[in-house]
């Protein structure tokens, strides 16, 4: 099944603290791939948070932006939809999976799937507020005595989804063990929208072999873009064309990651932007000759010049 209004069947996976501005003007650098903002809670949209505005704020971006919003009232999900469109958003996707403890805490998240009746209030006041499609990200079930994701995406269908993504994991395993495909392919089978495949897809043979094995219309990838974000539009040309394209020379590393922290020291200024270029650095080298070394240097560093010194250092030495 088509997914209308999409240029790609290949989505970014939100992921918090991860793909923010920066990470998605990188991404769409790259080439082509459906981009998502990091999970905005709807209360903090309520009460004018300014960070969440800010997460929430894709008008300027000049790509189509999917933001997800997280929470447990239907009034707060309705107001937070209306705004999304002044907000430029290209759609609504709905935190139905997350497996982080304050966030199922608070009854939101994963801990839905154990609450339909609030699952579907939900979604059917996001689609009633927004004239923007509304999606629904939920995973296997709450754990493996708990599966109910065949029951949950027909839910969301009955309750006004226009698509959904399926991760093949329970709340209880988080990001460990296998994502069983089975299950989404089940929940392929029991709806008639789109379904969105997600959980260990890291190659763009693996996103094959998950629509080939499931039927879904599209995947999801998520943690395997660390470091990697030339990955989204090499899934997508190879799922499109069976195009494999090369892997990025360690050239094209060194220029990704030093435009990647630049943008960051641009978006969260200097001591913002470097403090969460920690991360990202460490995902880039991964891998890489005296790796461990160079991150231990660079994670002692404040200061924009200085961390471009030791890159361009650490490349030279790694070129040899």
């Amino acid at each position: 099944m088509a997914l209308d209004g999409f240029a790609s069947s290949v989505f970014m996976a939100p992921m918090a603290g991860i793909t923010d501005k920066p990470f998605r003007h990188i991404l769409h650098e790259c080439g082509v791939g459906n981009l998502m903002t990091e999970m905005v809670a709807v209360n903090a949209i309520q009460f004018k948070n300014p960070k969440s505005y800010q997460i929430a704020d894709v008008l300027d971006e000049p790509y189509p932006t999917v933001v997800q919003l997280m929470g447990n009232s239907p009034a707060l999900f309705a107001e937070a939809a209306q705004l999304m469109v002044d907000l430029g958003a290209k759609s609504i996707d709905i935190n139905m999976g997350c497996p982080v403890k304050k966030i199922v805490n608070n009854n939101a998240g994963s801990a839905l799937m154990k609450d339909m009746l609030l699952a579907s209030q939900i979604i059917e006041a996001t689609v009633k507020a927004s004239p923007l499609k509304v999606s629904v990200k939920f995973r296997k079930g709450w754990d493996n005595e708990h599966v109910n994701a065949v029951e949950f995406a027909r839910m969301c269908e009955q309750s006004g989804a226009s698509y959904i993504t399926v991760h093949g994991r329970t709340k209880a395993q988080g990001y460990s063990g296998v994502a069983d495909w089975d299950t989404i392919k089940a929940v392929k089978a029991a709806v008639k929208i789109p379904v969105i495949g997600n959980g260990d897809i890291d190659s763009p043979q693996k996103a094959k072999e998950m629509t080939a094995y499931s039927g879904v219309d599209g995947v999801m990838i998520g943690r395997a873009l660390l470091g990697n974000p030339w990955l989204l539009n090499a899934v997508h040309q190879y799922l499109s064309t069976g195009d494999e394209l090369p892997q990025p020379t360690i050239s094209q590393i060194k220029e990704m990651l030093l435009k990647h922290i630049r943008l960051l020291v641009e978006y969260y200024g200097e001591k913002g932007g470097m403090a969460i270029s920690r991360k990202h650095v460490s995902w880039y080298v991964k891998g890489l000759y005296e790796a461990k070394a160079f991150r231990e240097q660079y994670t002692k560093l404040n200061e924009l010049t200085a961390a471009v010194d030791l890159i361009e250092n650490f490349f030279a030495k790694v070129m040899l």
